[in-house]
């Protein structure tokens, strides 16, 4: 089943009706905020808590593990109780949390509460699910495109504004505006976004017994790998980019952050493409370019590095590659994932989204672990690069299946 029913017509401000765009990309954009605007104050979170830049990861890596867990309960939950609730929930715990992280006077305490600022992956999950309920496969993959593509901004400027206000106010200002951030998001989901979701017949044992057969999807399955080593090698990214700029390069907070931005300018022109052609194109085309595209990049990052040639202009600017590549599989992908089992959009993205950052996690933390103590980027780009490799393989294992089975129907 591909289609779903045409939407209401949408009216800002007007909860009886379906969210709308703006809505959409504001709130996706502060789930993807929250990732990366206090990035450049790693190493001056790790001289004020005392502590090692190995534990003061676990607020990066930790916060993606975390983030992996909730979306298996939040899509599911979602599916059951309904988009809007569930939104407005997860960023009041995402407020409350930030709050947390600026009271924090020992690292103990501050990771307990960056953890639980991953509620906010609510922003990332509910949003694609509301989407495939307004729209069929490859106008949802445009759509997605389009709220990405908006919502790209926020980790292209956030970088770069993280380092402004660390340099200016101190690193508590980063979570400062995740807190006032909340609270405008808090405002608008409830005076915007309508129900998209249908109430499931039969409650949540009927929901249940929906599962298997999304499960036994090797679509869904080839989707999600795709995204996951796709998407894992902008993870290893964000894991390890903070050490390669500041002790690697010897760049200042502010200089980092407008480095850091650079997969994000990518990203932007990736889902523009994206929005503009995945109708006309097909989720699979634009899945399979996008992974090697990102693969192009980075193969001529590594030799250029192998080579002596290029500082961290080079090094960040090859970094475009990995956003464009990922702009054009994200939202394809996604899309693939969620028109599995329509009526368990939530589930889907959800599930597809936890083994996603669950494997991000794990780059993120991985690429933390090679970098110790070097003094080259070296195993970053290689890593990057093996999980490229990984989605292309996925891809097309993916698309040669589809082929078989086409073809058995036809014969």
């Amino acid at each position: 089943m591909t289609h779903a029913p045409t939407p209401a017509p949408v009216r800002f401000l007007d909860r009886s009706t379906p969210p709308s765009l703006a809505t959409l990309i504001l709130v996706t954009s502060l789930s993807a905020l929250s990732m990366n605007l206090f990035l450049p104050s790693l190493p001056n979170m790790t001289a004020f808590f005392d502590t090692s830049y190995g534990i003061m990861q676990i607020s990066v890596a930790g916060y993606l593990g975390v983030n992996a867990v909730l979306q298996l309960f939040l899509g599911p939950l979602s599916d059951r109780y309904g988009r809007r609730r569930v939104l407005l929930i997860a960023v009041a715990i995402f407020v409350l949390a930030s709050v947390g992280c600026i009271l924090a006077t020992t690292i103990e305490v501050f990771l307990v509460f960056r953890l639980m600022q991953a509620a906010i992956v609510a922003g990332f999950v509910l949003p694609r699910a509301a989407i495939r309920d307004m729209y069929a496969q490859n106008r949802a993959a445009s759509m997605i495109a389009w709220v990405t593509m908006g919502m790209s901004v926020a980790p292209m400027m956030a970088p770069a504004l993280g380092g402004v206000l660390d340099d200016l106010f101190g690193w508590r200002a980063n979570f400062t505006a995740f807190a006032v951030l909340g609270v405008a998001a808090l405002v608008l989901i409830r005076a915007d976004m309508g129900e998209t979701a249908k109430p499931m017949v039969g409650g949540f044992r009927a929901q249940v017994a929906e599962y298997p057969g999304l499960l036994r999807s090797p679509r869904f399955w080839g989707y999600a790998a795709t995204n996951a080593a796709a998407s894992g090698a902008f993870f290893a990214y964000l894991g390890g980019a903070p050490y390669v700029g500041s002790t690697v390069y010897g760049l200042s907070p502010t200089m980092l952050g407008l480095y850091f931005g650079a997969p994000a300018v990518g990203y932007l022109v990736g889902n523009g493409v994206s929005g503009r052609f995945s109708e006309q194109m097909g989720v699979p085309r634009m899945v399979l370019w996008g992974t090697l595209v990102t693969l192009a990049g980075l193969s001529v990052a590594v030799a250029v590095k192998a080579a002596g040639i290029g500082g961290p202009a080079a090094f960040f600017g090859f970094m475009s590659f990995v956003g464009l590549g990922n702009g054009l599989v994200i939202p394809n992908a996604t899309a693939g994932m969620l028109s599995v089992r329509p009526h368990l959009a939530g589930t889907a993205s959800g599930l597809g989204g936890a083994i996603m950052i669950g494997g991000g996690a794990a780059l993120s933390a991985l690429a933390g672990f090679l970098l110790a103590g070097s003094d080259t980027a070296m195993p970053l780009l290689l890593l990057m690069t093996a999980s490229s490799a990984a989605a292309v393989l996925a891809i097309v294992l993916t698309l040669r299946r589809e082929r078989r089975v086409e073809r058995q129907r036809r014969g």
